[in-house]
């Protein structure tokens, strides 16, 4: 196994140079073949964003875990997974319905999990202070909501379908639409965090984000399917995404 150091990047390197860089990645195991590598050079930041240290072990578990999360100054209800309502208007761009069912590593569906998303908005600006896109901001739309799994280990959100953004990495670097989601366990400390795809968009060559997933199978596991079942007549466009939490046919999480 090959652990020779990838070319850094500097500067405001052109697509030309992330293409290269990727190609160059793509060509390096990673040290676990059950995960992506954790700094990936195309991803600029992703140096900052992994622990470069061994963990720490923990001398009391009980002291940083609670028996379960904490949903907030209220319970979870049946609305909060619908991102188009609980404001004064409708929001502007494509309806969309996404279902799927959160299993474990044996596809024994998984019930009474949180799940959160967040998204863009359909111009690809988030409803965040530190979003300096200068695209407009949707008055009637958060891009926040959450669920409970029922007894099938299903999930259901009904939103719109967000747009790319910008985001520096490189000269023309736009990211995928994409929807982030939030799987708790117990515990806070079981948090694990992953983005959600959409077929067929024409700068899944182009991201190093996604590219960062070096293993072709578990990249496209990324990526919901459209389903028309789910679709409904002149509402909404239906899209299905299975979560798993481990073996063969896992869904892949970011570092935490």
């Amino acid at each position: 196994m090959s652990t020779r150091p990838l070319t850094p990047l500097t500067g405001d390197p052109t697509q030309r140079d992330i293409d290269a860089a990727m190609a160059e990645a793509d060509q390096v195991p990673p040290p676990d073949p059950h995960h992506p590598n954790r700094d990936y050079p195309p991803y600029r930041s992703s140096a900052l964003r992994h622990p470069k240290q061994a963990p720490l072990p923990v001398v009391d578990p009980e002291a940083v875990e609670l028996t379960g999360p904490v949903f907030g100054v209220t319970d979870v209800s049946t609305l909060d997974n619908d991102l188009t309502l609980g404001q004064t208007g409708e929001p502007a761009g494509q309806r969309i319905t996404i279902t799927g069912r959160v299993l474990d590593r044996t596809g024994r569906p998984l019930a009474g999990q949180l799940v959160e998303v967040w998204q863009a908005n359909a111009a690809g600006r988030y409803a965040h202070d530190l979003d300096q896109h200068p695209a407009p901001l949707d008055p009637n739309f958060t891009g926040f909501g959450r669920c409970l799994t029922d007894a099938d280990g299903e999930y259901n959100f009904t939103t719109i379908r967000p747009g790319a953004y910008p985001w520096r990495n490189h000269l023309n670097a736009w990211r995928p639409a994409h929807i982030h989601f939030s799987l708790f366990g117990t515990a806070f400390t079981q948090r694990m965090v992953t983005q959600m795809y959409f077929p067929g968009d024409p700068l899944f060559p182009y991201d190093p984000v996604l590219r960062s997933v070096t293993d072709q199978s578990a990249r496209e596991r990324l990526v919901a399917r459209y389903d028309h079942d789910l679709s409904l007549p002149e509402w909404t466009l239906g899209y299905r995404w299975d979560i798993v939490l481990g073996g063969p046919s896992r869904t892949l999480f970011e570092d935490r």
